[in-house]
């Protein structure tokens, strides 16, 4: 039996356990790889627990980064291949831009493929993309990037300096976001990084304590803009400062000519949890 996706994400970072062949990790190219989850059902039940999570109204189309949830695993399973060359613990997850070109209905099934390359020096290290696109039929219905960072040696020079998205003032309200949402929203995304899910387990990885999913800050956003947005859009956004849970954010938004420019931020210093952008299709 394969061992759980979580365990092949952590043996690499176990002393001893990282140098065995199969489970080091060289740092080299990324691998020529395209890993697909074909006709997979978009299920009210699920698409409802996601919605009840991440502060989404129940309709009769999946919210916009719900698709992202589904193509999850393709992320894990790429990661932990023996041939990816960086650990999956322990790489930060930077920025997400998310492309709906229409909305997917309840009762669809989408076939998804992913996709890394881009592999680039930042200033922080070595960062890559992971590509997916979302299928109906032949009909391409949802894409997404989202950019990772594996921390090492950086190129403060010709460094990537990621995507340009304007700081606003957030004025709107203040979300108290409880100790347990990591678990939460673990459960319905199958994204169990143990940075958050308990204190024990985030401070083992070197947080004082756990921290929300940068998803879930993401979609929470989107969710506060759901009824202003228009069915194809795209959603950018630029992951800052860890959230620590329990933890209040406050949301903030304004309106531009092509869509919203939105933060999340601590209420208390003002230091943004994320930035982002909505530009209409």
């Amino acid at each position: 039996m394969a061992l759980p996706v979580m365990l092949k994400a952590a043996l690499p970072a176990v002393p001893g356990v990282n140098q065995l062949p199969g489970i080091k990790k060289t740092g080299g190219a990324l691998p020529d790889l395209v890993l697909e989850r074909n006709d997979v059902l978009v299920e009210r039940t699920a698409v409802e627990r996601y919605a009840a999570v991440c502060g989404f109204p129940n309709r009769d189309v999946a919210p916009v980064p719900y698709l992202h949830m589904l193509a999850f695993p393709l992320h894990m399973q790429l990661m932990t291949d023996a041939k990816f060359p960086f650990p999956a613990i322990g790489s930060v997850h930077l920025e997400n831009t998310i492309t709906q070109h229409r909305p997917v209905a309840i009762g669809e099934t989408v076939s998804l493929k992913l996709v890394a390359d881009n592999l680039r020096d930042s200033t922080k290290g070595r960062a890559w993309d992971m590509n997916v696109t979302g299928t109906v039929g032949d009909e391409v219905v949802w894409e997404s990037v989202s950019t990772y960072l594996r921390v090492g040696k950086g190129d403060k020079e010709n460094g990537d300096p990621g995507m340009s998205l304007n700081a606003i003032t957030a004025k709107g309200p203040v979300w108290r976001i409880p100790e347990n949402i990591g678990r939460t929203y673990g459960a319905v995304s199958g994204d169990r990084n143990p940075i958050h899910l308990y204190p024990l387990t985030a401070k083992a990885l070197g947080f004082p304590r756990h921290i929300a999913h940068g998803m879930w800050s993401k979609a929470r956003c989107i969710a506060a803009l759901e009824n202003r947005l228009p069915d194809a859009v795209t959603v950018e956004v630029a992951f800052k400062k860890p959230i620590f849970l329990p933890g209040k954010a406050q949301f903030g938004a304004e309106q531009t000519a092509t869509g919203y420019d939105f933060t999340l931020v601590n209420p208390k210093t003002g230091a943004p949890h994320l930035l982002g952008r909505t530009t209409a299709l």
